[in-house]
């Protein structure tokens, strides 16, 4: 009986492994043509070649839903923004399920699905708004339920901050909260989520650095810290968070890149943060330097310190992302339309280039595991 039990054992643990995960893109450029789809072998790094699965204009940004049944994109209906809703299928295939419109709302930044899987939000960098969505139980999107719009900018940096301009939909760890950054008035803005009428309410706000232009954000695996990405000075920007009033405080600031590699770039600007599964390493892309900054995180005090700049041995790395054994570390080369892969170092938290796995997605702007 106890052979028979540890056969058992055996088997449940071989199959609970996933030796290889799906992968999306999302991509926006001269050559995209819609959502791109590959695998990746967690054994080797390696990806297969990346087949178009959805066609589907300017599907720059995805998100997939909790039941990692149903991917979802901001992306172009004939000449109108819409959020579009694909059902995933064998060998990754994808089916439309349906799309809603956003109206007369531009520069959809970034979307994310709640993860009670009963609605989404978009962020418009153009216009300044946040729009929620219903989902349905079948996964399809309703029409918007609401519409926030966001007034003013800090002034700092005026040909990007003259406005308010939000940029990235982070829920928090009890998912009471949405946590978004907005770029033009260098705050993180927290809304309180009702589910049952599909809306958002103001609940409280943190400044962060002057000029620093906040992109994206992250919050750490205990939930106890938010690592910003700031997109102008390409630095990240750490805060303690406070999970029972729903509030952050600004702790530290860490240059992603020394002032003298900045100069020496005709453009730079930060694009995404992530946080590695054990909390120890953060890692963040910069776009016209072209590399990938990877982190020692003190999960105490929040602060960071650079252990490496990485190349990522492609152009304007537009979105990374981590597999969630945080082994791989995938990089989107939006202008050389390819894909990086590295391995992380799970001790030091530094990066190697996996030469062999590098494949062409045409623009790619987003990465996925559907994991």
């Amino acid at each position: 009986m106890k052979f028979i039990f540890i056969i058992c054992i055996l088997v449940k643990s071989s199959l609970s492994y996933a030796s290889s995960v799906d992968i999306y893109f999302g991509t926006r450029g001269p050559d995209a043509k819609g959502i791109y789809h590959t695998v990746l072998d967690k054994d080797s790094g390696k990806l297969s070649k990346a087949s178009l699965v959805a066609e589907i204009a300017t599907a720059h940004f995805l998100a997939l839903h909790p039941n990692k049944n149903i991917l979802y994109t901001i992306a172009q209906h004939d000449t109108e923004p819409c959020v579009a809703a694909y059902r995933i299928g064998e060998k990754g295939k994808l089916s439309l399920i349906n799309k809603a419109v956003l109206g007369k709302e531009k520069g959809s930044a970034h979307l994310e699905v709640h993860p009670s899987g009963k609605l989404l939000v978009t962020t418009q960098y153009f216009t300044g708004t946040i729009a929620v969505f219903p989902l349905s139980t079948d996964g399809s999107v309703g029409p918007r339920a609401q519409l926030i719009e966001r007034k003013g900018g800090s002034g700092v940096v005026a040909s990007k901050q003259n406005q308010a301009r939000p940029h990235f939909v982070a829920f928090s760890p009890d998912a009471k909260y949405a946590a978004i950054p907005d770029l033009g008035q260098d705050k993180i803005v927290f809304y309180e989520v009702s589910t049952a009428d599909s809306s958002l309410k103001f609940h409280s706000s943190v400044d962060s650095v002057p000029g620093s232009g906040p992109r994206h954000m992250r919050f750490s695996p205990d939930g106890k810290l938010i690592y910003l990405q700031d997109e102008i000075t390409v630095s990240v920007t750490s805060f303690s968070y406070d999970s029972a009033k729903g509030t952050a405080e600004l702790l530290s600031t860490t240059p992603a890149l020394s002032e003298s590699a900045k100069a020496k770039e005709l453009y730079a600007s930060g694009s995404e943060i992530l946080v590695h599964p054990t909390g120890r390493f953060v890692y963040s892309g910069n776009r016209g330097h072209d590399t990938v900054t990877a982190y020692q995180a003190d999960p105490q005090s929040g602060r960071l310190d650079v252990i490496e700049v990485e190349p990522i041995r492609g152009s304007m790395p537009r979105h990374i992302n981590l597999d969630s054994s945080g082994q791989w570390l995938l990089a989107a080369g939006q202008d050389s339309s390819t894909v990086s892969v590295f391995e992380i170092d799970q001790e030091s938290g530094e990066l190697t280039f996996q030469r062999q796995s590098i494949i062409k997605v045409p623009n790619p702007t987003c990465v996925i595991f559907r994991e």
